[in-house]
């Protein structure tokens, strides 16, 4: 632009052709060429001005960091995914107008130590929020959208059906027809290998880890079960269980059912490890005590197994003779020996560990003895005899 005025204005001054060379003069400070300077003076600075106004614009936003003033309005749901950085966040969040740019959160982000305990899953929150705000939106768990569930330890696997259910509103049916399959729920095969030669029933019982769960929305009733027996392995990939019990010459599925077991006798954790120490010793050192025969004589085995029929637990005070000596009933583990076909529940941490490593002791008999859920132990049955007449006396038996 500058050149072609510079040209303009030499045209101006140079000698016209078939023009004289002298001509009469004119009074200094002639209007054309005043008027040309005073163009390219305006121009020259109306076009600094607008370079100069552009750069501004793009200085400024390098400068200071776009952000909403917040509170928001309206609401949105966004994910938060496993592995985000605040970077990632900070795109997700912009991609839909809850913040003015991504670099607002992640200096919002930098500026809260508390951020790095952003935990993944789905969060509702309002669009154009100021990022520190929205920072304090993902740590706040009320905002989380997620269907919560709490599965106490020792739950059976219909009892956790029902309870997903009820959260969820997917019909029990739904839960009961993906656990008819538990290797596509995730549990590996080497899993369902007895140390006995029962045949193996595979069964989605021990494998559905007790927990508080926050489940993503949408998720399908298959999902939802394959979360819980991820979270089984997990907890005992932790403790190395697998490891641990065959180092003992015992296999992963008999300890867990063990641990079933433990879980569903002991009335306080304290026992666990000693009620896992009696049903060892029973079936791998049966004393003459209990027949010379590993036969365990649980009365929650036969519970199970009224369960499983739709038929409600009993306390052991209240099981008939007739169920004692049923024997169409595969968990009645009063006429058979050994393990029963399957985990007769759901065990907790403190249980899988008590599994893993029992208490010491030639103990092959036990028994609640006050309301607290204490229990004693005893080697022979003329000891066990003694603490049954004390848990009669305290009103459990």
């Amino acid at each position: 632009m500058l050149d072609d005025l510079e040209a303009a204005f030499d045209e101006q001054q140079a000698p016209q052709k078939g023009r004289p060379l002298h001509r009469r003069k004119k009074k200094r400070g002639g209007g054309g060429k005043s008027a040309i300077a005073l163009i390219m003076v305006v121009l020259i600075f109306g076009g600094l001005a607008g370079a100069g106004y552009y750069g501004f614009d793009r200085v400024r936003n390098y400068l200071t960091t776009p952000d909403y003033p917040g509170p928001g309005e309206g609401e949105v749901t966004i994910e938060v995914k496993n592995g985000d950085t605040a970077t990632a966040i900070g795109n997700t969040l912009y991609n839909v107008d809850v913040v003015k740019s991504a670099k607002a959160f992640i200096e919002a982000a930098d500026a809260n130590p508390d951020s790095k305990n952003i935990q993944v899953g789905f969060y509702k929150v309002k669009k154009q929020m100021k990022a520190s705000d929205a920072v304090l939106a993902l740590l706040d768990l009320n905002n989380r959208v997620s269907t919560k569930v709490t599965v106490p330890e020792g739950s059976t696997s219909f009892e956790i059906f029902q309870l997903l259910s009820d959260a969820s509103d997917i019909p029990v049916d739904e839960f009961k027809e993906a656990a008819k399959d538990p290797e596509a729920l995730g549990v590996p095969d080497f899993w369902f290998t007895r140390g006995d030669e029962k045949k193996v029933t595979k069964s989605v019982e021990g494998f559905l880890f007790p927990e508080t769960y926050n489940f993503d929305p949408g998720l399908t009733a298959k999902e939802m079960l394959a979360v819980m027996v991820q979270h089984f392995l997990d907890t005992t990939t932790e403790l190395d269980f697998v490891k641990k019990v065959e180092a003992r010459d015992i296999t992963p599925y008999d300890a867990l059912m063990v641990a079933s077991l433990s879980e569903a006798e002991s009335g306080v954790a304290a026992d666990l490890p000693k009620v896992s120490r009696v049903v060892y010793n029973t079936l791998y050192k049966p004393s003459a005590d209990i027949g010379g025969r590993p036969v365990l004589r649980l009365d929650v085995t036969i519970n199970y197994g009224h369960q499983l029929e739709g038929r409600d637990a009993k306390e052991s005070k209240n099981i008939t003779q007739a169920e004692l000596e049923d024997a169409s009933n595969p968990w009645n583990s009063h006429l058979n020996e050994g393990l029963p076909p399957t985990a007769i529940n759901n065990p907790g941490k403190a249980a899988l560990e008590g599994a893993m490593s029992p208490a010491e002791g030639n103990w092959y008999f036990f028994v609640a003895i006050d309301k607290q859920g204490n229990s004693a132990f005893a080697e022979t049955y003329a000891e066990q005899q003694v603490n049954e007449q004390k848990a009669r006396e305290a009103g459990v038996l």
